[in-house]
């Protein structure tokens, strides 16, 4: 079995709005459930050894648009969040992976060195991801606080824009191309998150926005849930001068088990072939090289490909990889190494 950590999940939404309707999101964890993607027996049973958990701030207003005649679809943006609200989701979202960490439903990782101990000895190795920065406030004073919490990862923006910046909407096919940047205020977050040791993700960004973090941070460029435009033509996936900048940098990108970013056709459609995924790493491995590609399942914030499922199923990905010639060494780059490189680099190991 070969061990995976993974550049992006929403483990915590999901045990959020199961604790929002009573239930324990931390039993949840760890003794397993039928819903969603991700728990300890899952995890343990797909060999998925960790990875960068998302506090995300739901958007109640989004509903994903059917496709027309043609095969278009365009769904608008969601309307921005209050602060004071996104922050106490955000908080209630860390203190569940506060209180798995506790319990030892998992480890909360600060460094890589903690992911590697906490994946020797079998503990799920967490590490804290925020997706869309609408909790920060635009003094950014909390963002030292949320770093002392052992937030490690951010993305500025969602699909959907906010003090920081713009995200693309999900629409097929389309450009990335789709409005501005960062802000100024988007500009100081980069600066404030290179200072701190915070991996920047670019996976919702527009285009623009894209560009701007290149040419401010210090970092590797990374987007953690992302795949080719060239083969899915989604605003939310990387075109090939966007996949070369990131080679330059040295960053990289993680596949995303969307099968509305893996089809050629961009649908929401649970019965998309393994293949699918085989083809977008191809073409990501063929462009930058081995040491730029992951993985970013995007696990319980998405439709994945039925023949994955859900965690335990991770492996199938994997034996498609080694089918389709990967050798060894490449698959521990694609499934972990890769990652802790990067992670290193961003967090001034």
């Amino acid at each position: 079995m070969e061990l995976v950590f993974d550049g992006h999940n929403d483990v915590l939404l999901r045990l959020w709005r199961s604790m929002k309707g009573g239930g324990d999101p931390i039993a949840e964890f760890m003794k397993g459930t039928p819903n969603g993607h991700i728990d300890a027996p899952r995890a343990k049973a797909g060999g998925l050894a960790g990875g960068l958990c998302a506090i995300y701030i739901p958007s109640g207003d989004l509903v994903l648009k059917d496709p027309d005649s043609s095969g278009r679809y365009v769904t608008p943006l969601s309307a921005p969040l209050d602060h004071l609200p996104s922050l106490t989701v955000a908080l209630e979202k860390a203190s569940i992976a506060l209180r798995l960490d506790r319990a030892g439903g998992w480890r909360l990782c600060r460094s890589t060195a903690d992911i590697r101990k906490a994946m020797e000895e079998g503990v799920f190795a967490a590490v804290l991801h925020m997706e869309g920065c609408e909790p920060i406030d635009p003094d950014l004073d909390n963002l030292e606080v949320f770093h002392a919490a052992g937030l490690r990862s951010l993305g500025p923006v969602w699909s959907r824009h906010n003090i920081f910046g713009h995200g693309v909407p999900f629409a097929y096919p389309m450009s990335p191309d789709t409005g501005p940047g960062l802000t100024d205020l988007g500009f100081e977050l980069v600066r404030a998150c290179n200072r701190l040791g915070i991996l920047i993700d670019l996976a919702h960004i527009t285009e623009k926005g894209f560009w701007d973090v290149a040419k401010t941070t210090d970092q590797p460029l990374v987007a953690s849930h992302s795949n080719a435009h060239a083969l899915t033509p989604v605003a939310r996936n990387l075109t090939d001068k966007q996949l070369d900048a990131i080679k330059e940098s040295g960053g990289l990108v993680g596949l995303n088990y969307a099968v509305t970013m893996l089809r050629p056709d961009g649908r929401d459609n649970v019965a998309t072939p393994i293949s699918d995924m085989v083809r977008h790493v191809d073409h990501m491995v063929g462009r930058m090289g081995i040491d730029h590609v992951a993985l970013g399942s995007d696990f319980d914030g998405a439709s994945i490909p039925e023949e994955i499922h859900d965690a335990a199923g991770n492996q199938n990905l994997v034996a498609a990889l080694r089918n389709a010639g990967y050798a060894d060494e490449e698959l521990i780059k694609l499934c972990r190494k890769n990652w802790l490189r990067i992670l290193g680099k961003a967090w001034h190991e």
